[in-house]
C-alpha cells in the first residue's frame, strides 16, 4: 500500500467551504481503480488545518498523479492554501487495508 498523509493549511476565507471546493477531486480520486481510501479530517486544534489520509494499491501511484483530476487539483488548489502542504508518503509492502488496534479492543 502507498500511504500518504497530507496537511493542508487553508486560507481563512475557504476554511468553511474547503471540503466543497475539493469535492470534485475527492470523488474522482475515490473512483480510481487503485484507490483504497481517501479521507479528509479537520483539526480541532488548528481549525484551518485539514489532513488528507490516502491509501493506494502499490501500482496505482502513476495513474493517480497522471490523472486529469490530479492535474486540475494541482492548478486549482494552491489558491485555497496559506502555504505548500506538508506530506508523509510511504510504501507498506503487502498492506491493502486497516488493521484493528489490539490495545483498544472493543467487544462487538
Amino acid at each position: 500500500m502507498i500511504l500518504i498523509n497530507v496537511k493542508f493549511t487553508v486560507k481563512d476565507e475557504y476554511v468553511e467551504t474547503f471540503r466543497q471546493e475539493v469535492a470534485e477531486f475527492t470523488e474522482a480520486t475515490r473512483a480510481e481503480e487503485g484507490n483504497l481510501f481517501f479521507e479528509w479530517y479537520r483539526s480541532t486544534d488548528e481549525p484551518n488545518s485539514y489532513i488528507l489520509i490516502e491509501g493506494f494499491k502499490d501500482d496505482a501511484a502513476e495513474a493517480h498523479v497522471n490523472s486529469d483530476h490530479f492535474k486540475k487539483a494541482c492548478e486549482d488548489m494552491p489558491h485555497l492554501l496559506v502555504k505548500t502542504p506538508d506530506i508523509i508518503n510511504t510504501v507498506i509492502e503487502g498492506k491493502t487495508e486497516w488493521d484493528k488496534m489490539a490495545e483498544f479492543s472493543v467487544e462487538d
